[in-house]
């Protein structure tokens, strides 16, 4: 009889086991107790909440940073269901700003989140980045203005923020084609062709990017559709969330570190489409 129990015993030490421990707990063990409280005390700006941003989000609240300023006007709608991590049924309709700080908060109660209804135009950025930046210890862009890309990373640049731009995922299929550099290194990306002329006009020396060295995919425009509609740009269900995740692990390591990371990547060369179109 004591044989036959003694699984069942067993079962429910291993039951114990698996709902203990905190969510730090693989952290420390991967960056150490004075990192993660150095994660914890950290204030990370991201601006633009849509597949890239949202996932970003996450990935920054699991990772361990404290503090969070939430930045976007738009609502969830039915086409974000597919890349971002905010979308669902239940939040459609909903500001994405407020489901993003609703999200950290069952990741990490503890952490600060300032959710901002607003809408970024390159007019506000000096005074935008004064009012809610200058004591972040990053600043993540994920919005889609070009105008306003320009004009936040200029004025970061002037004031010495720690800065990361993220480029277009737009038709974009090929994961490992995704790269941290410089804008003025960039190649294949059409939002990095405009960032880069734009950005030497107005005197932008450099700017940390993640951007794609894949060619986009051809799509087709939908018949009717006006330019602004912008019918021919397509988004993949996991690349959004990928890119979203690679700008935090840049941020986490950073962060964690404290100290910029080298610009040699860790992974080497990877395969992307040969002809390169600067």
């Amino acid at each position: 009889m004591a044989d036959r129990e003694a699984p069942e015993r067993q079962d429910e030490g291993a039951g114990q086991r698996r709902f203990s421990g905190t969510p730090k707990e693989k952290l420390e063990v991967l960056w150490g107790t004075r990192a993660v409280e150095r994660l914890a005390r950290s204030r990370v700006v991201v601006m633009g909440l849509g597949g890239v941003g949202s996932n970003c989000v996450e990935a920054l609240a699991r990772g361990g940073i404290g503090s969070f300023v939430l930045v976007d006007h738009d609502v969830v709608s039915p086409t974000n269901i597919n890349r971002q991590a905010i979308a669902f049924c239940s939040t459609v309709g909903r500001k994405k700003c407020e489901v993003a700080k609703a999200l950290v908060a069952d990741v990490n109660p503890q952490a600060h989140v300032v959710a901002l209804d607003r809408f970024l135009w390159a007019d506000d950025a000096e005074a935008f980045l004064d009012e809610f930046c200058l004591d972040a210890d990053y600043v993540v862009d994920a919005i889609d203005s070009v105008s306003a890309k320009l004009a936040l990373a200029a004025a970061a640049e002037k004031r010495g923020l720690r800065y990361i731009s993220s480029m277009g995922g737009a038709n974009k299929l090929r994961p490992e084609c995704f790269r941290i550099a410089d804008v003025y290194e960039t190649v294949n990306d059409p939002l990095s062709r405009i960032m880069r002329k734009e950005g030497r006009k107005r005197g932008i020396k450099a700017l940390k990017v993640l951007y794609s060295c894949e060619q986009p995919v051809k799509t087709q425009v939908t018949a009717g559709s006006t330019r602004r509609e912008r019918s021919d740009l397509g988004t993949a269900s996991f690349i959004p969330p990928i890119m979203g995740q690679m700008i935090a692990g840049e941020v986490l390591r950073e962060l964690a570190c404290d100290e910029p990371l080298c610009d040699e990547t860790a992974c080497g060369e990877t395969p992307c489409n040969e002809t390169l179109v600067v």
